[in-house]
């Protein structure tokens, strides 16, 4: 079992694990940037919004992150510790012959463009390939997302594919572009473990 770990730090964040403490700064971060995310997400339940909503969610988060199928982070400026302006999340964690996660991020619409998710990303990935020994990563994105698409190219990911109709978002049956970023120098032979 990989011990959970509580928080990555970078030059301009605190990445901190998904814990219920968080509930307040999570809910105001969503509803916040319902309008400005809804774009690019499923449709989500009023809970999403509530600080009780929000609690459950992260309770079930950090009790995946226990067992190992998730890794959840939530993006806390040092300049502002209590106001959270992103988060990341490994989920579907998978081990075996897999060994793969799916990446989902987003970002505080008034912080875009100013490259805070490109450095969380790059700590969460180099989590994810070093403690969590993961061989490869996951992330989904609509074609017209195209900041999306740049930050996952600039991070390494390849695109590997199109899923037609993939979800439901914004009032219709979206395509998503498949991309996957590998651990870098893991050799083709190398076993999952090894």
């Amino acid at each position: 079992m990989i011990e959970p770990l509580a928080e990555l730090r970078t030059d301009r964040l605190a990445l901190r694990a998904s814990d219920p403490a968080w509930a307040g700064a999570a809910a105001d971060y969503y509803a916040r940037n319902r309008e400005a995310h809804a774009r690019w997400n499923p449709p989500q339940a009023e809970t999403m919004f509530t600080v009780d909503g929000q609690r459950e969610r992260l309770a079930n988060a950090a009790a995946g992150a226990a067992a190992g199928t998730l890794a959840g982070w939530w993006l806390f400026a040092h300049q502002a510790p209590g106001h959270a302006i992103g988060q990341i999340h490994l989920s579907q964690i998978a081990r075996g012959p897999f060994c793969n996660a799916m990446l989902g991020y987003s970002i505080d619409a008034a912080h875009e463009g100013r490259g805070l998710m490109r450095e969380a990303l790059e700590a969460v990935l180099a989590d994810a390939f070093a403690r969590l020994a993961l061989h490869r990563v996951q992330a989904n994105v609509r074609p017209d997302n195209t900041r999306s698409l740049a930050l996952l190219q600039r991070l390494g990911f390849e695109q590997e594919g199109l899923a037609r109709a993939y979800l439901f978002i914004d009032g219709a049956w979206r395509d998503h572009l498949l991309t996957a970023l590998r651990a870098p120098g893991w050799p083709l032979d190398r076993a999952p473990g090894g």
